[in-house]
């Protein structure tokens, strides 16, 4: 599955649009790591407990937007884009989202 965030692939022809897919993901922060954050907040630097948890919940909605794409028969995802909300204090939502294509000769 080519992921893409232009609107075609290099080299290929989409032959054909599927439509939107999307994967997404909620995820609450733990008391623990939030802790850690305020007390590195008077020192500054980087809050690697954040970094590592938005990583791991960009490739889960990546994930889960690439089946979707597969279900519906699509070789890429073309126009991939990510958005972000909080759902409640301590809780965001990702999702990742764009366009089901199949391409010419796959």
């Amino acid at each position: 599955m080519i992921i893409a965030t232009t609107e075609n692939v290099a080299g290929a022809e989409i032959a054909e649009t599927l439509g939107l897919v999307r994967g997404n993901t909620v995820r609450a922060r733990h008391v623990g790591v939030d802790i850690l954050a305020k007390m590195k907040n008077l020192v500054g630097g980087e809050l690697s407990g954040y970094t590592k948890m938005i990583a791991e919940s960009r490739e889960q909605a990546l994930d889960r937007m690439a089946a979707e794409a597969k279900k519906l028969g699509a070789d890429a995802v073309v126009m991939v884009r990510f958005t972000t909300a909080e759902l409640m204090e301590r809780a965001s939502e990702i999702v990742a989202y764009g366009t089901a294509v199949r391409l010419k000769g796959k």
